[in-house]
């Protein structure tokens, strides 16, 4: 699977680890950015890992800032990218099954390199529940709802 990772000047220690957790799990990883520790703005990432999601570039996305909030507001707000901060197994896997989640986003302040290790390999594992109707339902409903509030985006990603 191609995975877009990315993260600000705060998230690039961890991003690193990550990065190469996941080439050795036998994912192709489009490294982002940071490249760095100088300081650099974290919804700048969120959209290239959008970006490469909306076009087809990559097939799920990693974010990672200090908190994982800044780059999981950034990120849900463009048409598709279904964005999740998780610091545990269950809503790292729960969250692609029942959700589509495709952006899994950690907080490198808040969770160690093992920890986000495991996050990792169990939303790379997972796979949507699609044969499950409640999970279809409620991704539909979630995707109206995206249809209503931006259809100027969805339009433009649906034609780029």
């Amino acid at each position: 699977m191609k995975i877009a990772i990315a993260s600000d000047h705060a998230g690039f220690p961890l991003k690193e680890e990550v990065r190469v957790h996941v080439a050795k799990l036998g994912h192709e990883v489009a490294d982002l950015g940071a490249f760095d520790t100088e300081p650099s703005d974290y919804a700048d990432f969120a959209l290239l890992v959008g970006k490469a999601l909306m076009t087809g570039e990559a097939e799920r996305g990693i974010l990672i800032c200090g908190s994982g909030v800044g780059v999981c507001v950034a990120a849900n707000k463009m048409p598709g990218v279904r964005a999740g901060m998780c610091h545990d197994t269950y809503s790292s896997h729960q969250g692609v099954e029942h959700d589509e989640m495709n952006v899994l986003v950690l907080g490198a302040r808040i969770i160690g390199a093992a920890a986000a290790f495991e996050c990792v390999e169990a939303y790379l594992k997972a796979r949507f529940i699609a044969s499950e109707p409640r999970f279809v339902r409620r991704l539909n409903k979630v995707k109206a709802i995206e249809r209503q509030y931006m259809p100027a985006a969805v339009g433009a990603a649906l034609n780029s």
